[in-house]
């Protein structure tokens, strides 16, 4: 799409809709236009003359060239106002009118026009149902709210227009500037995606935030976003946690892995910082938006209060962040410059009697240890020590430090003055301990996105006209599930899967099982069963003698259990040494926005109550597949716990690489389990396989 050059920084803007009429939207909007806006201001009416003193013209044809159009006319107009712009050459609309899909049948279809036209005339447009969008540099302030955004390097979106109004208004008392602002509306065009790529190519711009409540192209979102954050922090809160569709599914894996779980990973391959809540984000936009990377975790605090110190002390072993352990060197300078009463131990407590001069020199004496990465300053008021100046000596050794320092210096007013100081050379202070350490923690989660190294997927040779062969046979199916009768398709791409065969009558059975050496395991193959042991439709450590009465005795329980189910025979397969194992899941389930999400953890029939899993979105590599193992709480077993033979890790890994690959070529799979996939010192065995598969896309 290229740079939203006009949208941001338009040399020309219409309001198609302006009047002076008292209370309306769109006198609100042309007001703030020209409160500031150094442009020309282009008021578009059919029924005015003059609209606040400018010129105003009855129609987008008679106007002179727009940069950017504001749409704000009643519903049924809009459609010709935006085909009428994309004659005149408009490229850049945002669309405040509501009326939309947000309200139903024929506002769903409205909207479906508006996207038709907007891609034949090659628009950009934010909305509809959008407050607008504003950009500082140029003082475009293009919404109908109440407030004017600050001077800043925050770029920010929002589904919610209310929540911007909320916003704005808070952060002009907290002093929180911001270069864009943008709402994003029904995000019929213009998404979260497109403005994430923007500002990642905006050098001006800090970080990015956002409050989403979804993301249509979960799978474009997190390849963009992957790219932008190498460079630009991404900060958003997303709203909306559901179980709808883990409701929705039918394998283990759609259970277990649902809509909250999709965002959660897709949000962390992206590498976006997650904020649990309004503050959070903020918190972290103002330490990502003027704070140096840290090149460790290592954190000293100086403060003048016991109490706060010990609070700032907890917060920061509850984050990924560690106190530091001060050299002897650094020890011995602060005993000299500090009282006795002092503890020159970290947290550093200058003790209550301390004026600036003291922490400064505390702060100073601790930055120049090694093993100090970062600082905060927790001060409470009193009669001697002067928050301005201890405000400007915190600036100081920033500067000549060059590592991250936040503060907390508690109070009112005389804590408002120095943070104005510390605003300005980009030091956040806040009021409670536990949001300046949570601002540091932003700061070293970004470094470990920064540094992160994300590998290609590998690509293995398979055989996909054989997998594809596989899946066609689900039209034959009454329902749209295939089970272990489909094994095939694992072997096609390279997953190892045990000897066996499925069989309908009990001497082919004993056929079989003859012809593997030792005993075999014997299971139902049901499409319509999906908790085969739970009827008793498998039997372990079956000898050839006992072959043929477990057959008659698993199907006479099936049609028992359940006397209308399709049954396609008996499976007979190798069975697979599990004292030597252990029996772990892969899977994936298709989220909506996502795409194919992998799960991987501990298999086998507790798999759902135990829910020790990870997760990630397709297609991954290496460095994925390993992280995926190193998440789950059972990872020990994998890796020879309590004197167990350690697992071929490297298996288990290629095995969920392949199936990523398997998963990304075909998108009809909406649904695969592999439980068990029994992972021993030898090798992977997939041993048991479901999935479910869109017909419609084969």
């Amino acid at each position: 799409m290229g740079r939203l050059s006009d949208l941001f920084a338009p040399d020309t803007v219409a309001l198609v809709g302006a009047t002076d009429r008292e209370g309306a939207v769109g006198r609100a909007i042309l007001e703030n236009l020209q409160s500031g806006f150094d442009g020309e201001i282009v008021p578009i009416n059919p029924d005015r003359e003059s609209v606040l003193g400018l010129e105003c013209y009855p129609d987008v044809a008679s106007a002179p060239p727009i940069d950017l159009a504001v749409v704000v006319v009643p519903p049924p107009i809009v459609l010709e106002t935006i085909r009428e712009l994309g004659e005149a050459g408009t490229d850049e609309v945002v669309v405040i009118t509501a009326g939309f899909g947000e309200t139903g049948s024929e506002g769903a279809e409205r909207e479906r026009k508006l996207r038709e036209l907007a891609t034949q005339y090659d628009l950009r447009v934010v909305g509809p149902n959008s407050l607008g969008i504003m950009s500082t540099p140029v003082g475009l302030n293009a919404t109908f709210g109440p407030e004017d955004a600050r001077d800043g390097s925050i770029a920010f979106m929002s589904q919610s227009g209310a929540f911007i109004t909320a916003v704005l208004d808070w952060a002009n008392e907290q002093g929180i500037g911001f270069r864009d602002v943008v709402s994003l509306g029904n995000k019929t065009v213009l998404d979260e995606t497109d403005f994430v790529r923007e500002w990642g190519d905006d050098s001006e711009t800090d970080v990015v935030i956002g409050y989403l409540e979804g993301i249509d192209d979960g799978h474009e979102f997190v390849r963009t976003a992957r790219e932008v954050t190498d460079e630009t922090p991404v900060v958003l809160v997303k709203s909306g946690r559901t179980d709808a569709g883990a409701q929705a599914a039918s394998s283990h894996t759609g259970a277990i892995a649902g809509s909250e779980r999709a965002y959660e990973a897709g949000l962390e391959q992206a590498g976006v910082l997650r904020a649990n809540s309004v503050q959070e984000l903020f918190d972290y936009a103002r330490a990502l938006s003027g704070l140096p990377e840290p090149d460790g975790d290592g954190v000293a605090v100086v403060t003048n209060a016991g109490g706060p110190g010990v609070l700032t002390t907890d917060a920061i072993g509850d984050s990924s962040l560690e106190m530091a352990d001060f050299t002897d060197e650094t020890i011995d300078e602060l005993a000299a410059a500090m009282p006795d009463e002092a503890n020159v131990y970290n947290p550093i407590d200058a003790i209550g009697d301390a004026d600036s001069d003291r922490f400064g020199d505390a702060l100073e004496i601790a930055l120049d240890d090694p093993n100090v990465s970062s600082a905060v300053v927790v001060s409470a008021p009193t009669a001697v020590l002067e928050y301005d100046r201890l405000a400007e000596l915190v600036i100081e050794a920033s500067e000549e430090s060059g590592k991250p320092i936040v503060t907390c210096l508690m109070g009112g007013q005389r804590a408002r003055a120095a943070e104005e100081v510390l605003r300005e050379f980009g030091v956040p202070n806040y009021f409670d301990p536990s949001r300046a350490v949570a601002g540091l923690d932003a700061l070293a989660h970004y470094r470990e996105i920064r540094h992160q190294s994300i590998d290609e997927p590998t690509t293995f040779d398979v055989d996909r006209e054989r997998a594809r062969d596989v899946l066609e046979r689900v039209r034959s199916r009454p329902d749209n599930r295939l089970g272990i009768e489909s094994m095939e398709l694992l072997e096609a791409y390279g997953i190892p899967t045990p000897d066996g065969e499925i069989v309908d009558d009990p001497g082919r059975a004993l056929e079989v099982a003859t012809s593997i050496d030792g005993d075999v395991v014997m299971k139902i193959v049901s499409p319509d069963i999906s908790h085969k042991s739970d009827i008793g439709g498998v039997r372990i450590g079956v000898p050839d003698d006992a072959v043929e009465d477990s057959f008659e005795d698993i199907v006479a329980r099936a049609r028992n259990y359940q006397p209308d189910a399709t049954i396609l025979g008996v499976q007979v397969q190798e069975q697979v040494d599990l004292e030597r194992a252990t029996e772990t899941i892969v899977g994936m389930n298709r989220d909506p926005q996502f795409g194919p999400l992998l799960l991987f953890g501990l298999g086998g029939i507790f798999v759902e109550i135990l829910e020790d899993t990870s997760v990630r979105v397709a297609p991954i590599g290496e460095s994925e597949g390993r992280a995926m193992i190193d998440e789950i709480q059972a990872a020990p077993l994998l890796r020879g716990a309590r004197g167990r033979e350690p697992a071929d890790v490297d298996a288990v890994v290629e095995t969920i690489q392949r199936l990523s690959q398997l998963v990304t070529d075909f998108p009809a799979i909406l649904e695969l389990d592999i439980n068990p996939l029994v992972a021993g010192p030898d090798g992977v065995q997939a041993i048991d396989l479901r999935l479910t598969v869109d017909t419609e896309k084969l």
